[in-house]
């Protein structure tokens, strides 16, 4: 049933950057009807060889023409060609539906709602060829970065930030300081969903990554304290080999992509630790199937096994995709139930606030005592998995309050091509309570146990393991 592995294996199974969170989803689209690529509009519209689309939550503008298809960005400073050969069949595995003569849907399996595009009659003025900003300009580049989250960014007010205050700096900003300023205005928010990459200065800034670190080193001391990325990776991977070889005994399942890992740790007690919520599948198009195959083998695993006692690890997860999150949550479901709702910034208000529901999928779920297990790393669709499970009757969370970083990543460049990516979406649970910053964690301060813990690594033990295996007694 299980497969056994060694030390030198494991080091391979952390592979994906700690403090830095990947832009999987810029859109938040999902449609799981099968919907046909369009952007022709119906016969006898007018301007049938360009069309121009636009999305006011995402400041998005697909322009289809004869040659070739242009993305544009726009904020209200301008406009910015994010990619001038556009193919949406390579984009996150999205497609078009043209459902009026001014409507378009962007949907995608690997999100939960759609887009809507509606038809613009002219290009939008920021947009013409020669008003289109591509510059290194560094005071016009800074007036891209404050506007499109003055435009788009949700948690001004939740985060306590003046951001209008900051509008003055682009008077000081220099081609030398462009990037000092940009960093001390993003380090403001100390938000894991916000990021700024200019990849041919190797400039990468992470938000969150001082909270993450003073979160990690709460309870680390002398040669422990993470400094770095690396750092992360040798006592991730220590725990892991803990994990594997001391609690499920050096027999466990794990998945082609090193992204799951399973096994028993008693005779009454599964095991399973979900590492990502990404990458399962070799394209966008096979993601979900490849990861219910695996689901399947899992499921299929533990009902043989009879246990009545589960661990469900989320620590090590660092997010993805989110219709990853709601298949493999939708196996720990005893029956279809209001779970979360969503919206999105969309000027001085938000977009409808929309309901979704998570039902059992496949032959067998899994509803009996259920530990789950986060840390501050369960950011992003691993805290949307939080989210789905947390109310359950048989569910408790042990261990540290999630990052507090929900939203799907919104991805803009700036003109001089460098990637920002923002916060821009709002989810609550069932009654309506936000967890953005705060996260979700145990309600009970005896399951409070840090992930990462001094004592863990001097005892060759996991606390969190072992107060789940505790709380199961009970």
């Amino acid at each position: 049933m299980y497969k056994t592995t060694n030390k030198q294996f494991l080091f391979m199974i952390i592979k994906k950057g700690l403090l830095s969170f990947l832009l999987l989803c810029m859109f938040s689209c999902n449609n799981d009807d099968d919907n046909g690529t369009s952007t022709t509009p119906p016969p006898g519209t007018e301007d049938s060889v360009s069309d121009i689309w636009f999305s006011e939550e995402k400041g998005y503008i697909f322009e289809f023409t004869e040659d070739n298809d242009i993305f544009y960005n726009v904020n209200s400073a301008g406009c910015v060609i994010q990619d001038d050969d556009f193919v949406i069949e390579d984009f996150f595995g999205f497609t078009l539906n043209q459902v009026s003569e001014n409507e378009l849907v962007a949907s995608s399996d690997l999100s939960d709602i759609d887009v809507i595009f509606t038809r613009l009659s002219e290009q939008n003025p920021f947009c013409l060829s020669d008003q289109i900003a591509a510059t290194e300009d560094p005071q016009i580049n800074f007036d891209h970065f404050w506007n499109i989250f003055n435009d788009y960014y949700a948690f001004f007010e939740a985060r306590n930030i003046d951001w209008a205050q900051y509008e003055s700096l682009r008077d000081q900003v220099t081609t030398e300081n462009l990037y000092d300023t940009i960093e001390e205005l993003a380090l403001l928010l100390e938000d894991g969903h916000v990021s700024i990459y200019d990849d041919e200065l190797g400039i990468e800034i992470e938000s969150g990554d001082v909270r993450l670190l003073e979160r990690l080193n709460a309870n680390l001391s002398g040669d422990l304290i993470i400094e770095d990325v690396q750092d992360y990776y040798d006592l991730g991977n220590e725990k892991l080999i803990t994990i594997v070889t001391e609690y499920l005994g050096g027999n466990f399942g794990i998945d082609d992509r090193d992204n799951i890992i399973w096994g028993l740790i008693d005779n009454d007690t599964g095991y399973i630790n979900v590492l990502t919520m990404q990458g399962y599948g070799t394209n966008f198009s096979d993601e979900l199937s490849t990861l219910n195959d695996i689901l399947d083998t899992i499921m299929d695993d533990l009902a043989a096994s009879g246990v009545s006692k589960l661990i469900l690890d989320l620590r090590f997860n660092e997010g993805g995709i989110d219709t990853v999150a709601l298949d493999i949550a939708s196996r720990f479901m005893d029956q279809e139930r209001l779970s979360y709702f969503k919206k999105a910034r969309l000027g001085d208000s938000y977009t409808e606030n929309n309901a979704f529901s998570i039902g059992p999928k496949g032959n067998f779920q899994f509803t009996e005592d259920i530990v789950l297990l986060t840390s501050p790393v369960t950011v992003s669709a691993g805290e949307l998995f939080t989210l789905c499970l947390k109310d359950q009757p048989y569910v408790t969370i042990v261990g540290e309050n999630t990052a507090g970083a929900f939203s799907t990543i919104l991805d803009h460049v700036l003109p001089n091509g460098a990637e920002v990516g923002l916060s821009n979406e709002i989810y609550s649970d069932a009654q309506g309570t936000v967890f953005e910053i705060v996260g979700i964690g145990p309600n009970d301060p005896e399951n409070q146990v840090p992930f990462f813990a001094t004592s863990d690594f001097e005892e060759g033990i996991d606390n969190g393991i072992d107060r789940a295996l505790e709380v199961l007694e009970n």
